[in-house]
Order: structure tokens, then C-alpha cells, then sequence
């Protein structure tokens, strides 16, 4: 998800409470126990909600206390690393599925499969759990998501006669194509604005998770259940889009590639891209800080072909709450856990963080269903969120860092073509994951 590339403004605040943060169980004078809660939460909506619904769990629950304590996003895996190793973690941890694996693998988190409440287990679809299971266990209870969407200037659609997509219908990856070459426009020798804007300064999540449209996955499992990379037709699928946008048809900014999401706005609201594809939290950032007038809107992101769902699959990795494996009262974490995921609550952290909840009740909520702010379009773009393909498989940081990262800049950026890429993600891949072999 983006808040890791999001957060800097956070993390100075956050810093001085993540050093501290790492307390663990303890209980009070009365001996009643209490519960640290780390909370990576950080904008105001959503800092709000954790805090009151801790506020409210401490008035209904006197025999177990919760003590909210401030994480940020930046650095947290390797700061929940230290806290593990130091035996002083939180016991109750807010964090992604994606960090789940090498904890999981460690031994640092305890198995939710028995201490999960059965209200809590009907209330998440069987899609989401699959995001947190691994090596026969549950180790996070999944509860916000992110799907992709564009996030559109509706003027300079409208003006060039290009009628908008729908949940319904959505525009295939062709069609988006075609719509960016009718957006780009040229002046003396360069584009004076460009159809899209790939923001790609993290490029591997984007590229295995969307490639799942195609049919591909990138990662896959071997019959003993250990990774390999693959990077056939399916795979590349996506990647070629990429390339072929920013080097061929130059319909895409080539200067946005080493951007995060929130670099390419200011572009965005000065009319230099139309067509943003992005993480549905962006749209906070365009609805506070787009200039007067500007009209804008969320359209669903383009669809795949070869697929049974119609080219709409998208891998996710989602927020996720976890009970540290040293937690003395861990039937009370998990039921504080199963507290903050009541569908009203659900409803709470997603507005709060603008991400779609995981609960099918939730979903239903009249306030996430609006089409204010293209709630409704992240809905129905949410109902196609599949585990992602990163998740569960060892080396995965590794192989991202050392390989996958710098092979796609230097592919997408027009450094090397389609079967360098392929060699070094697949050869050298290959050459990591089997290390991490039992």
C-alpha cells in the first residue's frame, strides 16, 4: 500500500513515539492487564478513529485495559523486528500482510486460527483471509484494502469527446491506450501534456499485483511450495504497457517513472497529465488539495484479457491486525481485535483512511457506497481484490530489493529490453529464492 511513501511528514512526529513504543504486556496497579496496541495510523480522520475506539473498549471492558501507542509506517518492519528480538514487541500490531511472511516464518506471531471469534471470521470473505494464511496458519486479521484506480480530469476528457468508463463498463487496457494518445498533446518538439503518468519510484508491487489482469502472477509457487519467478506473456503483460507508453507511443510522462503517487498532483492539477492511475487513498490528497473547480473523478482501473473475471483481478496486500506470539493474554487480544472489526468500525477506519474495509457487511455501508468521491467505484473495483501474488513467499524483500527493483527501472525507463528484463528477473530470481528453500 502508499503509506510507506507518504509518510514523511508523519514520521518526525511518529519517530519519537516508535522508539518508545515497544513495551509489551503489563497491567496496572490493580493488576488488571494491559494490552499495547501499536497503531500505524497517521491522518487526522484516522488517528481520531483508533483513538476513540480504544477510548471506547477501556469504558466497556474495565478487566483488560488497551494502551494506544503511536507506530509510523516508515522503517516499522525492521522496528517490530527489534522489538521481537528484544522480547519487547506490542501485543497487538497493526501492520501489512505483506510483512506477515518473515514474521510469521520467525515465530514472532501468534496463530489466530483457534482465537479468532467465529462472528469475526464470517464477517471477512474467504478472499481476504487468504491474504494472511500461510505455512498452515492465520497470522493477521485483514480489515483495510487498496484497489487501483484512475483518477481522471474530467475536462479534458470531456473535451476531447472521450466518453468516461464505468464500473460496468470498464475500458480495456486498449482503450486506455487509445484515450491517452487522444490526450497527448505536443507543442515544439515535446508534449505539452501527456495522457497518463506512471508513478513507479516502487515499481514491483504495481507490476506483479496488476499483472494479475492478464492472467499472470510473476511469482508463483513450485509443487513443494517454495517461489519461482516466471515472466512469460501473461506476466509481462503489464510491463510491456508501461514501456511501450513511456518509450514508444511516449503517451506517458517518462519524468513521473521515479515519482510516488502524490509527486505526480501538482502535474495533475496543472494539466499536464489527465489520467492518474493510482491507489484509491490518492484521492484524499486530490479532493483537499485539487485548486477550486477543478472537476475531477474515479473511474475503474482498465481491465486485462484472458481472465474468468473479465480481466479485473487486482493482487492486494491489506492492512492487517496481529497479536505478537509473546503476548500473555492472547484470547483478549484477539477479542480486541475482533472489537475494532465490527462492521460500524470497519466503516470508521476506512473513511478515516480512505481505503475500502474487507467486510462484506461493511461494503454495504450507505457512507461507502456514495458515489462522493468515488467511493462506489473502489466498491465495485474491490469485489475483484485477490491475495497478492508477494504474499506468503520468502525472499520476497530480497528479490524486490536486489533484483526486481532496479531490472524494472532500468526496463521501464527504456534501459533494456523485454528479455534483459526477463533474464534478470527470472535467472537471478531464481538464484535468490532457492536460497530460502528448507
Amino acid at each position: 500500500m502508499r503509506r510507506r511513501t507518504l509518510l514523511a511528514g508523519a514520521a518526525a512526529t511518529a519517530a519519537a513515539a516508535s522508539s518508545s513504543l515497544l513495551a509489551g504486556c503489563g497491567a496496572d496497579s490493580s493488576g488488571v492487564p494491559t494490552l499495547d496496541f501499536l497503531s500505524l495510523a497517521w491522518q487526522k480522520e484516522s488517528l481520531a478513529a483508533n483513538k476513540a475506539l480504544v477510548a471506547q473498549w477501556n469504558r466497556d471492558h474495565p478487566e483488560v485495559r488497551v494502551r494506544y501507542v503511536q507506530g509510523s509506517w516508515d522503517n516499522v518492519h525492521d522496528q517490530l523486528l527489534t522489538s521481537f528480538e528484544g522480547g519487547a514487541a506490542p501485543d497487538i500490531i497493526h501492520d501489512e500482510a505483506i510483512d506477515l511472511t518473515d514474521f510469521g516464518y520467525g515465530g514472532y506471531l501468534a496463530d489466530l486460527t483457534g482465537l479468532i471469534p467465529a462472528d469475526l471470521r464470517r464477517r471477512i470473505p474467504d478472499s481476504a483471509w487468504a491474504t494472511s494464511r500461510f505455512k498452515g496458519g492465520l497470522y493477521g486479521v485483514p480489515f483495510l484494502q487498496e484497489p487501483w484506480v484512475l483518477i481522471a480530469n474530467r475536462s479534458l476528457l470531456q473535451k476531447a469527446g472521450i466518453a468516461l468508463p464505468t464500473v460496468e463498463r470498464p475500458w480495456n487496457w486498449g482503450e486506455f491506450e487509445e484515450a491517452t494518445k487522444e490526450l497527448t498533446r505536443r507543442g515544439s518538439g515535446r508534449a505539452e501534456r501527456f495522457g497518463t503518468a506512471w508513478a513507479m519510484n516502487a515499481p514491483v508491487n504495481a507490476t506483479v499485483n496488476l499483472s494479475m489482469g492478464n492472467g499472470g502472477r510473476v511469482l508463483y509457487k513450485r509443487a513443494d511450495g517454495t517461489p519461482e519467478v516466471r515472466f512469460d506473456a501473461a506476466d509481462s503483460a503489464f510491463a510491456e504497457l508501461i514501456h511501450r507508453q513511456v518509450n514508444t507511443d511516449r503517451t506517458a510522462a517518462p519524468s513521473a517513472l521515479g515519482m510516488g503517487g502524490g509527486d505526480t498532483l501538482p502535474g495533475f492539477f496543472a494539466g499536464r497529465y489527465a489520467l492518474l492511475p493510482l491507489g484509491f487513498s490518492y484521492r484524499q490528497q486530490v479532493q483537499q488539495q485539487a485548486p477550486d473547480h477543478f472537476d475531477w473523478v474515479t473511474l475503474p482501473l482498465p481491465t486485462g484479457r484472458g481472465t474468468t473475471d473479465g480481466g479485473r483481478a487486482q493482487g492486494v496486500s491489506p492492512q492487517t491486525l496481529s497479536v505478537s506470539k509473546s503476548c500473555a493474554h492472547p484470547r483478549e487480544a484477539a477479542a480486541f481485535i475482533a472489537f475494532m472489526t465490527q462492521n460500524a468500525h470497519l466503516v470508521e477506519l476506512a473513511r478515516g483512511d480512505w481505503l475500502v474495509p474487507t467486510g462484506d457487511a461493511a461494503l454495504r455501508a450507505p457512507s461507502i457506497t456514495t458515489a462522493k468521491d468515488g467511493w462506489s467505484t473502489g466498491v465495485a473495483v474491490a469485489s475483484h481484490l485477490t491475495a497478492s501474488p508477494v504474499l506468503g513467499m520468502r525472499g520476497y524483500p530480497e528479490w524486490k530489493d536486489k533484483i526486481a527493483t532496479p531490472a524494472l527501472q532500468q526496463y521501464y525507463s527504456g534501459g533494456t529490453d523485454l528479455d534483459g528484463l526477463r533474464s534478470r528477473l527470472v535467472r537471478d530470481g531464481n538464484r535468490i529464492f532457492d536460497r530460502y528453500r528448507d
